[in-house]
């Protein structure tokens, strides 16, 4: 069964790569990019993407622009922050535009893991409840 959908996005190569084989091994699908503007791309061609893992610190755009972009986009897709140059106020500044959670480089695999599985419930979540919302909105204007 598949656990999740997850799109790492990260300008380290070998990080992604490594990365992706380890979730894929926990039956999850991987999608990888290593900057912004590809990883935006591939939220549009794979819209099953549940969550995006994404590096803080990329050439062209940073970590926060490419977050922002995701959820004027795509809002229901979580996104996990993940980066090796944390400071506390860059880590407010994501959650406050949408992040997940914000994790440190290196952080251990199984807390990442659990990270994504908690992102996918939440996503969940909100298109369950982003569809009763619109039920009852084509309820009230029906009655």
């Amino acid at each position: 069964m598949t656990n999740a959908t997850v799109l790492i996005v990260d300008d380290e190569m070998g990080f992604v790569d490594t990365m992706a084989k380890r979730l894929e091994k926990r039956n999850m699908v991987v999608f990888k990019a290593f900057e912004g503007d590809a990883a935006l791309q591939q939220l549009e061609q794979h819209p099953e993407i549940q969550v995006v893992v994404l590096d803080m610190k990329m050439p062209n755009k940073d970590g926060l622009t490419v977050l922002q972009e995701i959820k004027e986009s795509y809002p229901l897709v979580e996104v996990i922050m993940l980066t090796g140059h944390a400071t506390v106020p860059t880590a407010v500044e994501g959650i406050q535009h949408g992040a997940y959670d914000y994790l440190m480089k290196p952080c251990s695999f199984d807390v990442l893991n659990e990270k994504i599985l908690e992102a996918v419930s939440l996503k969940e979540e909100h298109e369950t409840e982003a569809i009763e919302e619109r039920i009852e909105g084509i309820t009230q204007r029906m009655a």
